[in-house]
């Protein structure tokens, strides 16, 4: 019996073999599904920089048809049909053009889709998208689609996700039919997302009640804000901004208990800001800036989310509510721009986790008198254009991470911070327009002002001579960057807010930077009472870029050295009591005549006055005693140029006569022309 059972056992154990290892394995994706694939892919080339700003990108798709194509890379199969049910080919840097019968359509069992970040070069949307009836994501997304989105993305009624964005505005645009015919069927959207898509209508109320994700910024979208969207009980995350959306936020928006993040920057909106915004559980990031928003800000609940806060450029007017110090998370503080009044609450300080601190184009008055705590972690304050009075406050030597300090445009009333150097980060510093004063003296410790790039000084009333030995230690202004030609912008850490936007004065303007590019090296110490010279050593910060020492009373000649900055872009010496010849070569040949003015005793291009003997050898500008027959025949010298000045100006006014008189005005422009052109070129051969 037990012979029986052995035999019966061998023969059936092949069989059952083959049964328990089949079931293990997935089911073989169709020839046609595979064939289709790899159709589709031949279509395109793979370029890694088609994939724009991915941080994942895949250099090689991996698909080869001796294998199963459930296993290629990005291909997912249902587990029990074998069909190809999503495909994930984002960030795969596909280059060239999707054709509207493209092979990709015939698999027809597709849930999930994702084309985004590719480069389909200006490819239109194909309408056959609207045939893969079983889809619940699709992803077009910054792939250079370009033209009409087909109305037969509407058929898709089993859609959760929908992203068709750009980055291009407006090259994607809806057809004549409009945006709420779009959303007729779309019954299940979770997420929506058309960013800089041309949608140019109002926004529809028949939203999908399910939607979680709202993304329609820049979109020309324009009519009153509609309540309706302020009770999508689901939405995380709603974002309107840079629009022309006009009216009131709804006075009642506590519905939005799920809301986490909040856009509405950039449009027209007005009225007050309800206080229930500030109250919602949930919130994390909160943008009502560039907007018409006025009355006060309303009183902060307790709140351990509240992550950024922006309501910068608008009309708010009133104190700011020190109960703000109650959002515990808060790291950005943006006020900026509005009509805000009364004292900085003392409690911002005690913040630990506030690193954006933005009051600045405001009211505000009295000193600082917010003391800032050992723990805190603050990277930009700019406090800018306020009335602020009274000292510099010592407490922010305890801000251990800044970067960026503007107190410029206010009144405070103190001699130079020097202290501030010890700050390890310190990268911005402007205390232009106020009423300091005295001679800038610092403490001989190492590494002070280390990563200083930009120092503005100007409009004070410092005196004393230059101080040559406070540039010395500007060690950031004298190494060349090797990452200089990557643009990077200091204290750039929340693109949402602008707090680190800056004044500086170019060519007698001043003018604003949004951001501050790392590579910019100013030095502004004009409109002061410096005494003293130009120091030779200038010439040791070799990648700065701006240098105003106008409107002082700086004396001597300026330094032969300084034609060796050949980065400096921008050079203001006017208005000091410069003398001698102006050096010539390199960035030198570049500067105008505002660059010198209001300096008598300055000769050489490009002004007026000659720099060189006849033998075109500069004259030494130091002044010598002249003894009896020197003064003598200076004294007719300068009778003899009287005599000619006085021959030339008879001369002069008779030519200007006669071509007024004769009607040939452009014979005299014609020769104006001419000399500038000369000019022009000799200064270029120098």
């Amino acid at each position: 019996m037990d012979c029986v059972k052995l035999v019966l056992f061998c023969m059936l154990y092949p069989f059952l073999c083959q049964l328990v290892f089949s079931s293990s394995l997935p089911h073989l994706c169709t020839k046609h599904q595979a064939l289709a694939l790899l159709q589709f892919k031949h279509m395109f080339t793979i370029n890694p920089n088609a994939s724009g700003d991915c941080y994942d990108s895949i250099t090689d798709l991996s698909w080869n048809k001796s294998t199963d194509c459930c296993s290629w890379d990005g291909v997912y199969c249902d587990e029990v049909t074998g069909q190809v049910i999503e495909l994930d080919l984002s960030c795969c840097g596909l280059q060239g053009k999707f054709y509207t019968n493209s092979s990709l359509f015939q698999l027809s069992n597709l849930k999930r889709l994702d084309l985004s970040y590719n480069d389909f070069s200006g490819s239109l949307i194909s309408a056959k998208f609207g045939e893969l009836s079983s889809l619940t994501d699709l992803d077009l997304s910054y792939s250079s689609f370009t033209g009409v989105i087909p109305s037969e993305i509407s058929r898709l009624s089993k859609l959760q996700v929908l992203h068709i964005r750009s980055v291009d505005p407006y090259v994607l645009r809806l057809g004549p039919y409009n945006f709420e015919l779009l959303l007729k069927n779309l019954t299940q959207l979770r997420e929506l997302g058309l960013y800089s898509v041309n949608i140019s209508s109002i926004i529809p109320l028949n939203f999908s009640s399910y939607l979680t994700s709202l993304w329609l910024q820049r979109t020309l979208l324009r009519g009153v804000l509609p309540e309706r969207v302020f009770h999508l009980s689901h939405l995380e995350y709603l974002d309107l901004s840079s629009n022309s959306l006009t009216g009131p936020i709804p006075s009642n928006a506590s519905g939005l208990q799920n809301l986490q993040f909040l856009f509405l920057s950039s449009n027209y909106l007005n009225g007050t800001i309800p206080s229930s915004i500030f109250s919602l559980p949930s919130l994390e990031w909160l943008d009502l800036s560039n907007n018409s928003f006025s009355g006060k800000i309303q009183e902060f609940k307790s709140n351990n989310t509240l992550d950024f806060v922006s309501v910068k450029q608008n009309q708010l007017q009133g104190p700011i509510p020190s109960t703000v110090c109650n959002l515990k998370a808060l790291r950005v503080l943006d006020l900026g721009s509005n009509h805000l009044n009364g004292k900085i609450p003392h409690c911002l300080g005690e913040m630990s986790g506030l690193q954006v601190l933005g009051l600045n184009n405001n009211r505000l008055s009295g000193t600082i008198n917010t003391t800032f705590n050992t723990k805190n972690r603050i990277i930009i304050i700019n406090l800018y254009e306020n009335k602020l009075k009274g000292k510099v406050p010592p407490s922010l030597i305890n801000c251990r991470n800044l970067e960026f300090l503007d107190l410029g445009n206010n009144e405070l009333n103190d001699t130079f911070p020097s202290w501030l150097g010890g700050l390890p980060d310190l990268k911005i510093l402007s205390l232009r327009s106020n009423k300091l004063h005295g001679p800038i003296s610092y403490s001989r410790t190492n590494n002070l002002f280390a990563k200083i790039r930009v120092i503005d000084l100007s409009s004070n009333g410092f005196s004393g001579d230059l101080p040559v030995s406070l540039f010395k230690i500007f060690q950031a202004m004298k190494i060349i960057d090797e990452n200089s030609r990557t643009r990077k912008y200091i204290a750039d850490y929340y693109n949402g807010s602008n707090a680190n936007n800056l004044i500086v004065t170019t060519k007698g303007l001043d003018l604003e930077l949004p951001r501050v590019l790392t590579t910019y090296m100013i030095i502004d110490l004009s409109r002061n009472r410096f005494e003293g010279i130009i120091p030779a050593s200038f010439h040791q910060l070799s990648v700065l870029e701006s240098l105003d020492l106008s409107s002082n009373k700086i004396g001597g000649e300026i330094p032969q050295q300084l034609a060796s900055l050949t980065f400096l872009a921008v050079l203001n010496l006017s208005h000091n009591h410069l003398v001698g010849c102006i050096p010539k070569g390199k960035q030198f040949d570049t500067f105008e005549n505002s660059s010198y003015q209001g300096n008598d005793g300055l000769r050489g291009l490009p002004l007026s006055k000659d720099c060189g003997g006849d033998d075109g050898v500069l004259q030494a500008t130091t002044p010598v005693e002249l003894d009896d027959e020197e003064e003598e025949g200076d004294l007719i010298s300068w009778q003899a140029v009287l005599m000619g000045f006085g021959c030339g100006l008879v001369i002069g006014l008779s030519i200007i006569y006669i071509m007024l008189s004769t009607h040939y005005p452009v014979w005299f422009s014609s020769m104006v022309v001419k000399f500038e052109h000369k000019i022009d070129t000799r200064m270029k051969r120098n």
